[in-house]
């Protein structure tokens, strides 16, 4: 699968009621932890690749679920577009003795408190960022290489719709701004 995904730094209250007059679903708020980690094999920095375990609180169920995810190399210089694997873990500090164990090491710490809303088949979420501020995230997942320009396309248009220009879009994670 590949995330299409453009992030843009913005104040979210403008952004907000531009969601709203679109008609736009809000979905939950969630507090995230990740925790990213670095190989023994080779410089993910180098290779722009992130292994982390997400924490995620849904504020708004009061749920808590934890999840492995592994993104690989943008594949693009457009958007941060790229190939990402993610599944559920029951157990993440069994997960974390694992990659321990086997010589990947935590590499920081990103918390974020995110508001997703839903608009056509993109999420939106307005995400304020722990020592970084707020920024707008729009994106969706497609199965080929082939739908990702498609994809990308429409979200500009999702960006320029809610007041945002798709050129001051930022293809550094949170972790990279951080760092």
């Amino acid at each position: 699968m590949y995330e299409v995904e453009i992030k843009v730094q913005a104040a979210h209250e403008e952004v907000r009621s531009k969601l709203d007059e679109q008609g736009a679903t809000r979905l939950e708020r969630v507090l995230q932890t990740d925790t990213y980690y670095d190989a023994p094999h080779r410089d993910f920095k180098a290779t722009d690749e992130a292994l982390r375990i997400r924490r995620e609180h849904n504020r708004d169920a009061d749920t808590l679920i934890h999840q492995l995810t592994y993104k690989g190399p943008r594949i693009d210089d457009n958007s941060k577009t790229r190939i990402e694997h993610e599944m559920e873990i029951d157990a993440p500090s069994t997960m974390d003795a694992i990659l321990l164990a086997l010589g990947f090491e935590p590499a920081a710490t990103v918390e974020k408190l995110r508001r997703r809303y839903r608009l056509e088949a993109y999420t939106i979420t307005l995400d304020a960022v722990t020592d970084l501020g707020e920024f707008v995230e729009i994106e969706t997942a497609v199965e080929s290489k082939a739908a990702v320009p498609a994809a990308r396309s429409q979200a500009f248009e999702h960006c320029r719709s809610l007041g945002l220009d798709p050129d001051e879009q930022l293809t550094t994670s949170y972790l990279g701004l951080l760092k």
